[in-house]
């Protein structure tokens, strides 16, 4: 009779054990981490048949899952985007001439003497010129400028700075009050 009672003690010894809450735990996390692979495409654990049809709306195609860090990131990344683009005007418009005596707010510079200076500021001067083009910012002939065969083209600022910076500040608000205020990784949501 001591013996089933000093197994019936080790047994329960065994059950409420830390060990085996720990147990427990990995085996959830292993269930989980199948179920994951099961739905993850380009898993080769259960092949073809375990894929399910992704479905997405047009808007959510090609953008991360809201509250994600992927997505926090990116606004980020966006809202330095708009800084470094208002440094650019700002430049354009401290270092270039009036355009016109009847508008002295609207600048204009030589890509070249931009160049120079602006490269001691940050790498990046012909792509944040496209982007700053695409938002209507600035204007210049061509698709691409490059160093020394367009040293002569001119780069117009197409706005007063105070309204490329209303512009810019006002976007980057927007983006911050849309931020996360706790991101999550993907695989949480």
């Amino acid at each position: 009779m001591t013996d089933v009672a000093h197994e019936l003690g080790a047994l329960r010894l065994i059950v409420d054990s830390p060990l085996s809450s720990k147990v427990a735990l990995f085996n959830e996390n292993a269930k989980n981490h199948m179920a994951s692979q099961f739905a993850n495409p380009f898993s080769e654990s259960q092949g073809v048949r375990g894929m399910q049809r992704l479905k997405i709306s047009k808007e959510e195609y090609g953008r991360p899952k809201a509250g994600s860090l992927t997505e926090y990131r990116g606004k980020k990344a966006n809202i330095q985007v708009y800084q470094e683009m208002l440094e650019l005007c700002t430049v354009i418009s401290d270092e270039g001439q009036p355009m016109s005596k009847q508008d002295p707010k609207l600048k204009v510079i030589l890509f070249g003497d931009l160049f120079n200076i602006y490269t001691h500021i940050n790498d990046k001067l012909v792509g944040l010129l496209l982007r700053a083009r695409k938002h209507e910012l600035i204007q210049f002939e061509g698709e691409v400028l490059f160093q020394r065969r367009d040293d002569h083209v001119p780069v117009f600022l197409l706005k007063p700075i105070e309204e490329i910076r209303g512009i810019l500040v006002g976007k980057q608000t927007e983006i911050r009050r849309s931020l996360s205020p706790n991101p999550q990784p993907t695989g949480l949501l």
